[in-house]
């Protein structure tokens, strides 16, 4: 029996949700939503009494699967790896398509974010690098050629 019907978002922890927001929607995710929520229900599916989280879905150009932001009100957060690298456990990038791999490593670099590596290509057909985000959430950028 399969019991997953789709693949609905991803969901990543943030400290300052106002700039994570701005860093994925400069690379062209869009607001789809953002809200409040506390009380019982995610006390109980986090497993934290008194938690509050304010929260941004983020959608890719054309729909797909979203990007949760959650910065937790209360209780405060717990500081991650700011400088985890790909090999460490736990999630390890979240990845996205762009049309100009370059155009889109310059637009981070100049907003202050940086490559972790460099630019690799795939057996000519795809070139891909992974950026260093804000609180240091890494995002892999891919594009397709030949």
């Amino acid at each position: 029996m399969t019991h997953v019907q789709r693949f609905d978002h991803i969901g990543i922890t943030v400290a300052d949700l106002d700039s994570v927001t701005a860093f994925f929607v400069g690379l062209g995710l869009e607001v789809e939503g953002t809200g409040s929520v506390e009380g019982e229900f995610v006390e109980t599916v986090c497993g934290i009494p008194g938690a509050h989280c304010e929260i941004a879905m983020l959608r890719p150009p054309g729909g797909g699967t979203l990007l949760e932001l959650a910065r937790f009100v209360t209780p405060d957060h717990v500081p991650g790896s700011p400088t985890a690298m790909a090999n460490e456990l736990g999630l390890r990038n979240v990845s996205f398509e762009v049309g100009d791999l370059q155009a889109a490593v310059d637009a981070v670099v100049a907003d202050g974010y940086g490559l972790i590596g460099g630019i690799g290509e795939y057996e000519n057909s795809v070139r891909m690098a992974y950026v260093r985000g804000p609180e240091g959430i890494i995002v892999s950028l891919f594009e397709q050629i030949g």
